[in-house]
């Protein structure tokens, strides 16, 4: 959207007739000046939900069912439990909310199908657009001593979460604070999905990937993003276009950023046979995430505090510093012992699973997310992701003679149910579908796929015999090609999509002649990004809860675009030579 677009939707909002109780007039009664009870239910409303901006985009936004004095009376009722109660009843105190987000229509982006015309960009327009890239990362790896990643609240909440799934939230969740943040937060998202608030706070986009077009971000630095903008990097140096003094900078980057991986986010925590070991967490300790003053407070007082280590942001760390070539001895963990304990078996998906919003999909050989910290804390509770899972088979692969995986039963017997738990997923066709993920999009599940299957084929023929008898990597590839060839490329993309898109393309094999779309799509949307760098950040990972969270970056679609073309250059040359 244009500005213009954006300034007409607001001033369509802020002039909107009322049509009923607005937030406030349901809020404000129990906790705007409440002294009393859980004290965080109460300071979040004020700070996340009730300050000048909002109110005034939102004070006219209201619900005509709310009229009925009974109906108000109960969600004030329900609010009133959940700030007063010792040991509240989520269940209960989330059936009003829920019903009421059961009244919103919200879906996922349905890109209209596009005829690509024209040829590919020729080869020099392609390496240009690599140095572009590579360039940006550098220079802002010189200004900031790191690479940043933003955070973006979309209010709107995601599709996914209906009155069913949020009640799952309530009473999976274990934090309390968790649990009074999605609560409100739905509350909020039926106001603002029904009321001409929507225009502002979710205008349309193209393409799949949501852009971070939020004029609030919240900038910081993860040991998951620094693993990828390594492999960016080394993806960059090997591409043999960077400079000599590039290198360099490349090179110190990406010794930082495998020290920050393996150092200030490195956590000790037990295994479920209470033997010690080594993860990484996804947010180090203050300062190393690097927020500003400002949010790192916002943060404490939305009650954010608690961050635990977790599966996928160890996989990425381990795998970015295999490649590297680090040698620091945490490398020589067998992740797959300790993943063994967060693996789904038969019958067991209760007691690890307790935020089941994707429970469409058998998550039987999945492992989960989350990790127990030392003090056995789990804020979020648990879920399972089908990407996650991508992951821990990558970097599996990358150290298969390390940990000695073809050696262990134990340890192959993990890596053979997750791809058990992987065929499933994309034999039942449930890939492709958002609900089926948790943290990411279905078009990164097959780019991800692609760099998974590119480590299990860079592995002797021997071994990948004994890893795959059954041919299940051969079978997903047919799938997740068809996917992207029929669905993604085929319609209107924006450069995050067709980076992805070509990530899988290039690393799966295909015809150099499918690129094409993807690679127009990127050279057209070269300057798109103004002053924060060649592209717009755009949506790399996500949370479902408390609300929509998306992170992402400017830098972040850099170093997918930087990837996507490294790959199709490497073919193109291929099929030149």
């Amino acid at each position: 959207m244009s500005f213009f677009d954006i300034a007409g939707a607001a001033c369509r909002a802020l002039t909107a007739a009322k049509h009923g109780p607005s937030l406030y007039d349901i809020c404000d009664p129990v906790l705007l000046n409440n002294r009393h009870g859980d004290a965080h239910l109460s300071k979040f409303y004020r700070t996340a939900l009730g300050n000048p901006a909002l109110r005034a985009l939102l004070r006219g936004a209201g619900l005509p069912e709310l009229r009925d004095p009974p109906r108000l009376a109960s969600l004030r009722e329900a609010l009133t439990r959940a700030r007063d109660d010792a040991e509240p009843d989520w269940q209960a105190i989330g059936a009003p909310v829920a019903a009421l987000v059961d009244t919103i229509d919200l879906s996922h982006p349905k890109p209209p199908r596009t005829q690509a015309t024209g040829s590919a960009p020729a080869l020099d327009r392609i390496e240009s657009v690599i140095r572009i890239c590579g360039a940006h990362l550098l220079r802002s790896y010189g200004r900031n001593g790191f690479i940043p990643t933003y955070a973006a609240f979309n209010l709107i909440g995601d599709p996914d979460v209906r009155g069913r799934e949020l009640s799952m939230a309530l009473t999976g969740l274990d934090a309390r604070s968790y649990k009074n943040s999605t609560l409100l937060f739905n509350l909020a998202r039926v106001l603002i999905a029904r009321s001409p608030v929507r225009g502002v706070i979710n205008p349309p986009w193209r393409g799949i990937a949501e852009p971070l077009w939020e004029p609030v971000q919240i900038r910081h630095r993860s040991a998951y993003y620094d693993a990828f903008f390594t492999e960016s990097l080394l993806s960059f140096v090997d591409t043999g276009l960077a400079s000599p003094d590039q290198i360099l900078e490349s090179r110190r980057a990406i010794a930082d950023m495998v020290d920050f991986c393996l150092t200030p986010s490195r956590e000790e925590v037990r295994a479920r046979d209470g033997t010690p070991v080594s993860v990484i967490t996804a947010l180090a300790p203050l300062p190393h995430p690097r927020f500003s003053r400002f949010f790192a407070q916002i943060k404490q007082d939305l009650g954010f505090g608690i961050y635990v280590p977790d599966c996928d942001t160890t996989a990425c760390a381990f795998s970015a510093a295999t490649q590297a070539g680090s040698t620091d001895p945490i490398l020589d963990q067998p992740l797959l012992d300790f993943y063994a304990g967060y693996q789904v078996g038969p019958g067991d998906n209760q007691p690890l699973v307790t935020v089941p919003l994707n429970d469409n999909i058998d998550y039987e050989g999945g492992v989960v997310t989350w990790i127990d910290n030392a003090a056995g804390e789990r804020p979020f509770g648990n879920d399972l992701d089908p990407t996650l899972n991508l992951d821990v088979l990558e970097v599996s692969f990358r150290n298969l003679s390390r940990w000695k995986i073809l050696e262990t039963p134990q340890r192959l017997d993990t890596i053979n149910r997750i791809l058990g738990f992987q065929k499933r997923l994309v034999a039942s066709g449930a890939f492709t579908s958002p609900r089926s993920h948790i943290y990411y999009l279905p078009e990164l599940y097959c780019a991800y796929f692609g760099r998974c299957h590119a480590a299990f084929m860079a592995l002797p023929p021997a071994a990948r015999q004994a890893i795959d008898p059954e041919g299940a990597f051969d079978f997903i590839r047919a799938r997740v090609l068809a996917y992207v060839q029929i669905e993604l490329i085929a319609g209107e993309m924006n450069a995050f999509d067709a980076a992805l898109a070509l990530i899988a393309l290039g690393h799966l094999g295909a015809d150099v002649k499918t690129f094409t779309p993807a690679l127009q799509c990127i050279v057209s949307s070269l300057g798109e990004g103004g002053r924060h760098g060649p592209f717009k950040g755009y949506e790399w990972n996500k949370m479902k809860t408390p609300t929509r969270i998306l992170v992402g970056g400017p830098e972040a679609t850099s170093a997918f675009v930087l990837m996507g073309l490294a790959l199709a250059r490497k073919a193109m040359l291929r099929g030149a030579g």
